[in-house]
């Protein structure tokens, strides 16, 4: 390899290492600004509604959410061809690439507008709605499923600007939206809105954004839009690979949105709410995760494209210790400090969600550790494995799901829930990774969570001794307890990356050397 490939290669990996700091930066930017305003506006909906009717909401919203099944893998793929198209300057390819799905996702939409309209009419007759709010029940579902029929569309602008790595606007718009949406709900009940109130602005706003997103991709690259350019070999292309993500989008729906249907179905909406309360503290943990397990994607896809075995192993189990060090001390976190971050979010009342959030987290902690691994098998396209599995863990799901809550009630539906997730986490993903990327299983288990085990040690011992000395009851006093448990664990972090890892050696080396070139002047 003479002087100017090195170059040309050094120079490719700074360049590609910037862009992916630069989109995990913005997306937990974005995710941090979401996160704070679903936490504070959450609790504030919910003694202003009451618990039937924020059951209801969360109800809705998890019966709609299934509308994703609709997706067909669709967007995926116009991620990973916007991606590629652009690189290569195929922009006739692009362009049909884009019609084909808007088209395709129109299709979708009508059908889903049916359905919806047949929903809201049936929707007493599946679940336990209260009377006096069936008639608020019926425009809700109403008013929601009309809103994500017709962001089928819209939503390909938004992929189109994740295939071309453009986080910084998604988020930046989103972050705007996010806080929009928040100032109008307040203002909204604190003049005497109700629920239809709240979700009118809520299913609003992502059409406004999604004008935005048209106008950006508009701007950023010449596509046009007209019937003539929508391909039927396009949209096999974008079937054929979709059709696996397709099976995990059934999968994640039946892992992690069946929970709510089963209670609405079995228990009553109120009941949705306490497991709702403990559930939703685990999602927000798992998001910060993907905000930045998502960009290994595209890095995998372009080692594999290019045969680097030796950097896709690196990537294997460096982005799965990256994922631990995020997720394993929100997980102890939570665990010891779960009953108090309850009481100061939502009060007392709600404090028997705890044995949701504990029975949830451990097992989702077990698999967002493992992030990477996921999106190492979509950037491969060997995710078929990974579909197969999820699928089976779903239809277990569902079927411990409906044993249990009849004796145990909501813990029951936990159990059922955490039960086959384990299996998934502890027995498939690591074996079948390692297999496939020739890792022995003790190295990667050694080399991705050592480090981040040993580091939440001092956290959990802190902690502990936090909580025997003062039990947080609000805000302030929860404050405190994060705040010393976030400088412990931050000091050894750092520590452990400017003692081991490659850029922060890098880095403490050039600052030894300003600091020598100081003391020399």
């Amino acid at each position: 390899m003479n002087s100017d490939q090195s170059a040309q290669k050094a120079s490719f990996k700074s360049s590609v290492k910037i862009q992916t700091l630069r989109n995990i930066s913005s997306n937990w930017f974005g995710l941090g600004v979401s996160l704070a305003v679903t936490f504070f506006l959450s609790p504030f909906i919910l003694h202003r509604l009451g618990d039937d009717a924020f059951g209801l909401w969360v109800l809705v919203f998890s019966i709609t959410g299934y509308y994703g099944l609709f997706d067909l893998g669709i967007r995926s793929s116009v991620i990973k061809y916007v991606a590629k198209y652009a690189a290569t300057g195929e922009y006739p390819m692009l362009t049909s690439l884009i019609n084909t799905s808007l088209f395709s996702y129109g299709v979708v939409a009508a059908v889903l507008l049916l359905i919806t309209g047949f929903g809201a009419w049936q929707i007493d007759s599946i679940f336990h709605i209260a009377p006096a709010f069936l008639h608020t029940a019926r425009w809700l579902f109403l008013m929601v499923g009309t809103s994500l029929a017709l962001s089928f569309p819209v939503s390909v602008f938004s992929g189109v600007l994740q295939g071309l790595q453009q986080y910084h606007w998604l988020n930046l718009i989103q972050v705007a939206s996010n806080l929009l949406r928040a100032l109008l709900i307040v203002l909204a009940l604190n003049r005497g809105g109700g629920l239809l109130t709240v979700a009118m602005i809520t299913v609003s706003l992502p059409f406004l954004v999604s004008c935005v997103y048209i106008l950006i991709v508009h701007h950023l690259i010449p596509v046009s839009f007209r019937i003539q350019y929508v391909d039927r070999r396009v949209f096999r292309q974008l079937i054929n690979y979709g059709f696996v993500t397709f099976m995990i989008i059934v999968a994640e729906k039946l892992r992690f949105q069946s929970d709510t249907m089963v209670i609405g179905i079995f228990l009553s909406a109120a009941s949705i709410t306490y497991f709702a309360i403990g559930a939703k503290l685990v999602d927000y943990a798992n998001n910060v995760v993907d905000a930045m397990a998502d960009t290994f994607l595209p890095m995998s896809s372009h080692f594999d494209s290019t045969n680097d075995w030796d950097r896709m192993r690196k990537l294997f189990i460096s982005g799965n210790r990256a994922c631990a060090l995020v997720i394993f001390p929100i997980c102890a976190t939570l665990i010891i400090l779960g009953r108090s971050i309850i009481e100061a979010w939502v009060g007392p009342k709600y404090l028997s969600s705890y044995a949701i959030l504990v029975l949830l987290i451990v097992p989702r902690t077990i698999y967002r550790a493992q992030g990477a691994s996921t999106r190492i098998l979509f950037g491969m396209a060997r995710h078929k494995s990974l579909a197969i599995a999820v699928v089976a863990e779903g239809v277990v799901n569902l079927f411990l799901s409906i044993l249990l809550i009849r004796r145990f009630g909501i813990i029951g539906d936990a159990v059922g829930t955490a039960i086959p997730l384990l299996c998934t986490s502890l027995i498939f993903l690591p074996y079948y990774l390692c297999r496939l990327l020739r890792v022995r299983f003790c190295e990667f288990i050694n080399q991705s969570y050592a480090v981040p085990v040993a580091l939440c040690v001092p956290l959990v011992a802190l902690m502990l001794l936090m909580r025997h000395l003062f039990y947080a009851h609000n805000y302030f006093q929860l404050l405190v307890q994060l705040l010393a448990g976030g400088i412990v664990y931050a000091t050894g972090l750092l520590w452990y990356f400017f003692t081991h890892e490659p850029l922060g050696l890098k880095l403490r080396a050039r600052f030894g050397g300003y600091v020598e070139q100081g003391l020399d002047a």
